[in-house]
């Protein structure tokens, strides 16, 4: 077993809201997103992502209201 890589830490749900934080600004490095790929889980990415782009549509909603009331 000399041969194999140690494997990775898997990452927290903590994390994964992180990297899709960084991920929704466009600014991440290419080593930390080859990390991330490694290491989180998918299902947790696409959970948070899922909440994060209905934050962010339920947000410019209600933005483009209070605007719009004024």
């Amino acid at each position: 077993m000399s041969g194999d890589k140690p494997a990775m830490p898997k990452g927290s749900f903590g994390h994964t809201i992180k990297a899709v934080a960084w991920s929704f600004l466009g600014i991440r490095k290419s080593s930390e997103f080859q990390e991330d790929i490694g290491r989180l889980n998918p299902f947790h990415l696409i959970a948070v992502g899922i909440v994060g782009a209905l934050i962010f549509v339920v947000s410019l909603i209600a933005l483009v209201n209070w605007i719009v009331a004024k």
